[in-house]
C-alpha cells in the first residue's frame, strides 16, 4: 500500500472518492458457536492483556492499567460508570473494554508523517474501520490540500492559520459548526464552548445528540434535570434494579459488580431486552478472586424477551398490574403520602388505563401476561427501585415518551430521591455528562448565557444553534462550510452514512483533533487537517508542570485524572491548548477573553468555571480531594423537581406507538459487539453472543429464517426505503439467535447506512438506530453495481 505519486503534497486524483462505509467485504472466516452462559471472569482477564501483546504495550500498558480508575490516577477513557468512593479494587478497578481502551491508548504503534507519504487516503478507506484504528497513535498535525491525495506536515502555527483564515472568510459564524466528543475534559469542553460562543455561534453538535439527548429531554421538564437520581451505593441497597434497553455486560461491565452487591444484599434484578445478554445471566467479578475462579452469580431473576419498541406497552402493562395490586391491598402498592405531597396529574394518568387490557398490552409488547405479571409482583411491595435504560429506549422514535414512562412508573412507588431508588440513564462515554455540564449545548439557556456574559463580558448569541442531525443537513445542504471535530468520528457515528458522506465532502474544511487514525478523516472537506492530542493516559505537562483534568461520571461526581504516560510524540499538544490557539488566531485582537491565561493554566480554566457554573464552588481545591466531590442534584437530595409544576413532578401522558409491519417488512436495532467501544473496534469477537472473526451479521428469529426461505450462514443483502429512497446494506450473514419474531438485529457502524436521517427520536431529534424497518434478499453479486449508482 504504497503511495508513489506523492510530491510535496501534490500528486495525481485518485479515480475513486474514500469509501464512507467499511468495505463490502466479508472479513476472515466467519465462526458461529454457542452462546456464553457467563460473563468477565477468566476469559474478560485473558482478553484485556492480549490487547496490551498485539498494541506492544505489555509493560508500560500493564503499569498504567493499575493506575486507571484509582485514587490518584487517570480516568478511563471508556464508559462513564461511576467508581466506588470508598475503597476501590486493587486488582483491577477496570472492565475489559476499558483495558482494551488503555492498550489503543498506549500503544508503541505510530502514525508518522511518514506513513501518509506512503498511504494515500482511497488507498487507506479500503480497509475496514477495525484495520484503520490498529494503526497507532498520530504523532504530528497533517494537513490534506485540495486536490490532494495525502496528508502531510503541517507545523501548528500554520494548522492554526489556515483555521483562522477559514473561520474568518464565512459570511457569518453559523457557517461553522463545532463537534465534540465525550472523551473530552470539563476544562477543555469549557474552553471550546466559550471560543464557539465568542466566535458567534451555538453550533455545537455533540455526541449527546446520538446517545442521551432523549434522557435529558424526558427528564428536565419532569423531574427538574436532565441526569439520573441515584448514586452507585443505591444500587447495593436497592430492592429491584429494572434495566432496560441496555447490555452492561458490553457497554458498562463494571455495572455488573454493582449488580452482584445488589443480589448479595437480597435484591432483584428485571431484564428487559429483545436479546437475552450474556452479562446478566451469569456473571463473574474479575475484580475479586472469587469472581476470577468461581462459577460466578446469576444476576437476573427474570428476563422479558420485549419486542423492538413493545417497552412503552410493558411499561404500561407493569403499571396496570400495579393499580391492580394496589384494588386488592389498599396503600400498601402505591406511595399515596409521596403521590399527594410530590406529583401531580396522578388522576388523569390512572384514568386511561381504564381503556387498556392486560392481554392487548401483553401483545403489543411481545411479553408473556404471565411474566409480566411476575415482574409486577417483585415491585408490587417493594420502594427501593432503580430502572437503568441505554440506547435501546433513547434511539426509539417515541424515546422522550418512554423516559417519562418509565418515570411514571417509579412516581407510583416514590421511588425517586430515596435510598435505593430512582432514574439511572447509562451513558456511554467517559464525559459526555460533563460536556453538558461545561455547556457543550447547542440549546443554552438564557440563565446559562447571562452567567457567561456577566463574567466575560461579551454578548453571547441567543439564537439556538444545530444538534448533529441539524448540522449534517447543514452541511449537505451548504450551510455549514467548516467543520471542527473535537474528537470522536462522527462519520461512522452518525446516521445515513452515504448521505453524511456527501456531507462531509462538501465543507471547505474539516478539522478532526484525535488520537488515532478513523474513517472520519479519509471522508473528507475540499481541505482537511487531522491535529493530534494526548490521550488521557498521557502526561500533560504545561509549564513544567504535570496537569490534572476533570471529568464527570454518570452519577454526578466530578473527579481528578492524571496521566501516567510519556506520550508517543513530543509534537502533541493538549485540547485546552488547541482550543486557546485556535481563539488566538481567529479572534486576535477582538477578543475580549484572555487566552493567554487559560492556555498556560488549568487552575485558571477551573477558576472560571467555578463562577459561570453553579455547583463548583471552590473547584480547584475540592478537585483534589480523594474521589472529588458530587454536583448538586436536587431531585435526588431534596425530592424538588420541575420549577414549573411548583418543584414537583408530573405523570405524563403517552401513548402505545404503532410498530405494525408490511409482510415482507422487519424490524432492525443496531447494536455493538463485545469487542467494541462507540465505533471504536478492538477485535472481530463477539464472543457473549458466539459470533467470530466478523461483524456483518444479522441475528433473525429462527421461524423467520425458515418462513422467509433462508438458512442460518445464508448470505443477504439489506434495504430500507424510508423517505422514497433506496439504501442498501450489502453481504450480511444470517445468524439464527433467540430473538422475537419479526426482529433483527446487527451491528453498528456497517448498518447506519441503513437509518435515514430523517429517522429520529420526537422531541430530542436523535437517530431512531434502534427502529429501522428493513427487507432482506438474498445476496445478489450484481448489488454494487446498485450501490455505485446510488
Amino acid at each position: 500500500m504504497n503511495g508513489d505519486a506523492y510530491e510535496n503534497g501534490k500528486g495525481k486524483k485518485d479515480d475513486k472518492e474514500p469509501d464512507a462505509e467499511n468495505p463490502y467485504k466479508l472479513t476472515g472466516h466467519l465462526k458461529v458457536t454457542h452462546v456464553e452462559k457467563k460473563a468477565a471472569g477468566i476469559p474478560a482477564v485473558i482478553a484485556s492483556f492480549a490487547d496490551l501483546i498485539e498494541e506492544k504495550t505489555l509493560i508500560r500498558g500493564t503499569r498504567a492499567l493499575f493506575k486507571m480508575n484509582q485514587f490518584g490516577g487517570f480516568d478511563c477513557s471508556s464508559c462513564a460508570w461511576p467508581d466506588p468512593d470508598d475503597d476501590r479494587s486493587p486488582i483491577a478497578e477496570y472492565c475489559e473494554n476499558g483495558a482494551k481502551a488503555l492498550a489503543e491508548e498506549a500503544t508503541t504503534k505510530k502514525v508518522t508523517p511518514e506513513f501518509f507519504r506512503k498511504n494515500s487516503v482511497y488507498e487507506l478507506s479500503q480497509l475496514d474501520d477495525y484495520r484503520i484504528g490498529k494503526m497507532g497513535r498520530l504523532t504530528d498535525p497533517v494537513y490534506l490540500p485540495k486536490g490532494g491525495t495525502h496528508y502531510q506536515p503541517v507545523s501548528w502555527e500554520d494548522a492554526f492559520r489556515k483555521i483562522a483564515a477559514h473561520l474568518n472568510a464565512l459570511d457569518s459564524p453559523d457557517e461553522a459548526a463545532f463537534y465534540t466528543s465525550g472523551r473530552t475534559s470539563n476544562e477543555a469542553s469549557f474552553v471550546y464552548q466559550l471560543f464557539a460562543k465568542e466566535y458567534g455561534t451555538n453550533n455545537m453538535p455533540d455526541c449527546s445528540n446520538m446517545c442521551h439527548e432523549t434522557s435529558g429531554s424526558g427528564l428536565r421538564p419532569t423531574i427538574g434535570i436532565g441526569k439520573g437520581t441515584v448514586k452507585l451505593e443505591d444500587f447495593y441497597d436497592a430492592d429491584v434494579v429494572i434495566i432496560i434497553g441496555q447490555n452492561p455486560g458490553t457497554n458498562a461491565p463494571r455495572m455488573m459488580s454493582a449488580l452482584a452487591k445488589c443480589k448479595e444484599n437480597g435484591g432483584k434484578i428485571i431484564a428487559i431486552n429483545p436479546l437475552p445478554e450474556t452479562g446478566l445471566m451469569g456473571f463473574r467479578d474479575p475484580q475479586e478472586i472469587k469472581g476470577i475462579l468461581g462459577d460466578g452469580v446469576k444476576l437476573a431473576d427474570l428476563y422479558l424477551p420485549v419486542k423492538i419498541n413493545g417497552d412503552m406497552a410493558l411499561l404500561k402493562a407493569l403499571e396496570w398490574l400495579l393499580l391492580d395490586f394496589e384494588k386488592k391491598s389498599p396503600g400498601e402498592v402505591l406511595d399515596r403520602q409521596f403521590i399527594e405531597e410530590k406529583t401531580v396529574g396522578y388522576d388523569a394518568f390512572i384514568k386511561q388505563f381504564e381503556e387498556y387490557q392486560l392481554e392487548d398490552l401483553a401483545a403489543e409488547s411481545g411479553v408473556a401476561p404471565a411474566l409480566l405479571y411476575d415482574a409486577a409482583q417483585m415491585m408490587a411491595f417493594k420502594k427501593r427501585i432503580i430502572i437503568c435504560w441505554g440506547m435501546g429506549i433513547t434511539q426509539q422514535p417515541n424515546g422522550v415518551d418512554m423516559v417519562k414512562e418509565m418515570l411514571n412508573l417509579l412516581l407510583l412507588k416514590g421511588s425517586v430521591g430515596k435510598k435505593g431508588a430512582g432514574v439511572c440513564p447509562v451513558r456511554g462515554h467517559s464525559n459526555v455528562q460533563g460536556n453538558r455540564t461545561m455547556l457543550i449545548d447547542e440549546k443554552p439557556t438564557d440563565e446559562q448565557l447571562d452567567r457567561l456574559e456577566n463574567f466575560f463580558g461579551f454578548k453571547m448569541p441567543r439564537k439556538h444553534g444545530y444538534d448533529v442531525v441539524r448540522a449534517i443537513k447543514a452541511m449537505y445542504e451548504g450551510k455549514v462550510k467548516v467543520l471542527f471535530c473535537m474528537g470522536g468520528n462522527l462519520l461512522s457515528a452518525a446516521p445515513d452514512t452515504t448521505y453524511t458522506a456527501s456531507a462531509l465532502r462538501k465543507l471547505n474544511l474539516l478539522v478532526c483533533v484525535s488520537t488515532k487514525l478513523n474513517r472520519g478523516h479519509l471522508i473528507h472537506g475540499k481541505e482537511a487537517l487531522i491535529l493530534p492530542t494526548y490521550s488521557r493516559s498521557d502526561f500533560d505537562i504545561v509549564n513544567g508542570e504535570l496537569q490534572i483534568v476533570s471529568t464527570e461520571n454518570s452519577m454526578g461526581v466530578v473527579q481528578s485524572s492524571k496521566g501516567v504516560l510519556k506520550a508517543v510524540s513530543d509534537n502533541l499538544i493538549n485540547e485546552t491548548q488547541i482550543v486557546c490557539r485556535m481563539a488566538m488566531a481567529t479572534l486576535g485582537s477582538r477578543s475580549v477573553v484572555d487566552w493567554q491565561r487559560f492556555h498556560d493554566s488549568y487552575d485558571a480554566v477551573r477558576d472560571a468555571i467555578e463562577q459561570c457554573i453553579p455547583g463548583f464552588e471552590n473547584y480547584n481545591v475540592r478537585v483534589r480531594r480523594k474521589g472529588g466531590f458530587y454536583l448538586p442534584n436536587a431531585a435526588r437530595d431534596e425530592q424538588r423537581f420541575a420549577a414549573q409544576y411548583d418543584y414537583r413532578a408530573p405523570f405524563t401522558l403517552t401513548e402505545i406507538p404503532d410498530n405494525r409491519l408490511a409482510d415482507d417488512e422487519y424490524m432492525m436495532a443496531t447494536t455493538r459487539t463485545h469487542d467494541q467501544f462507540n465505533t471504536t473496534i478492538y477485535g472481530l469477537e463477539d464472543r457473549y453472543r458466539g459470533v467470530h472473526n466478523g461483524r456483518r451479521v444479522i441475528f433473525m428469529n429462527k421461524s423467520d429464517i425458515e418462513k422467509a426461505g433462508f438458512k442460518p450462514g445464508e448470505k443477504v443483502d439489506l434495504f430500507n426505503y424510508d423517505d422514497g429512497i433506496e439504501r442498501i446494506a450489502p453481504l450480511f450473514i444470517i445468524v439464527s439467535y433467540p430473538i422475537p419474531k419479526r426482529n433483527t438485529v446487527t451491528y453498528f457502524p456497517e448498518t447506519n447506512v441503513l437509518v435515514s436521517i430523517n429517522n429520529v427520536v420526537k422531541e430530542s431529534n436523535m437517530p431512531a438506530s434502534k427502529y429501522v424497518k428493513i427487507k432482506i434478499c438474498k445476496h445478489d453479486p450484481e448489488i454494487y453495481q446498485r450501490i455505485n449508482r446510488l
